[in-house]
């Protein structure tokens, strides 16, 4: 990553003192077991995540609590990639709890605004984060970068991507971890199971559901000091679909 000049120089632990870092639990940081829930901004995104975390990269959609397993390139190009509101066909998903068992010495990292933003507000979650067993840790990532010209919230633009990257001699990254947070749901008694695990569109989160998500995205705002709005990856793809109208 310093290749082209990218330093991430500013990594802080909510609510810890600078410089005690090294002195922190393993609990209090994304570890093996554990699922990182990021704001998704720009390609870099997933470099550094895989850089320090080597985590299992995720793809959510707004419409079902599963999740479809992508490698570093895959996540890396999902950033200039199409606006996708569904599972392309033929596409694996899978259930958390299944992708935990899998790995369960390594990071989950999870997307679950479903595609890119301009990084400014934080966007209504998948509910697949909510699908976490309570005994997992989430932990909200935000990733800022300055400046804020590698931001992709537009698909296709690569070369305007690369031509700012490349351009000038450094682009930092803040990055801000929140506490880990546990979904008090218990997967394996709620009556509600069957309906989380289906392979199906839903209707949206269920309540229990819909408040994991709503800490989620709190921590993330606070985390990115923006605010939370309630659009999605549906009013991305009209919001493109009008921008290439104009053209």
């Amino acid at each position: 990553m310093a290749i082209p000049g990218i330093w991430w120089i500013d990594l802080q632990l909510d609510g810890v003192k600078r410089g005690t870092l090294s002195e922190q639990p393993r609990q209090r940081v994304p570890h093996g077991g554990s699922v990182i829930a990021a704001n998704f901004t720009s390609p870099i995104d997933a470099v550094y995540l895989a850089a320090v975390f080597d985590p299992v990269f995720t793809v959510s959609y707004p419409d079902t609590r599963r999740l479809q397993r992508i490698g570093l390139l895959g996540a890396v190009m999902r950033a200039l990639g199409p606006v996708r509101t569904s599972p392309p066909p033929g596409a694996r998903l899978v259930d958390i709890q299944d992708l935990i068992k899998e790995h369960p010495n390594r990071v989950i990292a999870i997307f679950p605004e479903c595609g890119t933003t301009n990084g400014k507000a934080i966007l209504s979650l998948s509910p697949s984060l909510a699908q976490c067993p309570s005994w997992v840790r989430i932990f909200p990532v935000s990733l800022r970068y300055t400046p804020s010209d590698v931001t992709t919230p537009v698909p296709g633009r690569w070369l305007s991507f690369l031509w700012n990257l490349l351009s000038r001699p450094t682009t930092c990254i803040r990055v801000r971890i929140a506490q880990g947070h546990q979904t008090d749901i218990d997967n394996a008694k709620d009556d509600a199971q069957g309906l989380r695990q289906r392979n199906t569109r839903v209707a949206g989160p269920l309540p229990d559901e819909q408040q994991v998500l709503d800490r989620i995205a709190e921590a993330l705002a606070r985390l990115g000091r923006v605010k939370r709005v309630g659009l999605t990856m549906y009013n991305k793809a009209d919001f493109v679909a009008a921008l290439k109208q104009q053209k």
